[in-house]
């Protein structure tokens, strides 16, 4: 399935119960094991869409997690996806050395990854996650100290090996 197809039979956030797992190395590059799109999840391994499809792990609550918060966006792909752009884009250039930053200090990212671990997350919210909101008024430091105490990121490398 390509990403033209997954856009074109989009369903509304709310609507959907469960995502799908699927194969597509494309839109799944090298160093991740999954992305959300359109209700679908991409990984570029067989083995793990196999896995995700079979059973409730981790990596599934974390992407449904951003489904919930997709319903928490005015139940809309398109506003999801241009806020996450837009909270993308501001943290690569607030730390432009190191790019991951921007990708693990979004607001819907935060908040993916504080809570995949708790698969009953999901259960207190009717019409989708609101955690990110809670995020995005946290400063980029505070965010950064946040998720480094929770283990969620590395910690920067010293160049020369050295103090």
């Amino acid at each position: 399935m390509n990403l033209l197809t997954a856009i074109v039979k989009a369903k509304r956030p709310s609507r959907i119960k469960d995502m799908p797992a699927l194969v597509n190395t494309f839109l799944c590059r090298k160093g991740f094991s999954g992305i959300t799109i359109f209700g679908r999840i991409f990984t570029n391994e067989q083995d793990v869409a196999d896995h995700l499809n079979a059973r409730n792990s981790v990596m599934k609550n974390h992407e449904m997690i951003h489904l919930r918060q997709a319903q928490n966006t005015a139940n809309n792909w398109m506003c999801f996806y241009t806020l996450y752009g837009y909270y993308w884009l501001k943290g690569v250039c607030l730390n432009r050395k190191r790019k991951n930053l921007a990708y693990y200090l979004n607001p819907f990212e935060v908040e993916a990854y504080l809570h995949e671990r708790d698969f009953h997350y999901l259960e207190q919210f009717e019409k989708g996650a609101p955690g990110w909101r809670e995020y995005r008024h946290m400063s980029f430091p505070e965010r950064y100290r946040l998720m480094l105490k929770k283990g969620k990121i590395p910690e920067a490398r010293r160049k020369g090996g050295g103090r």
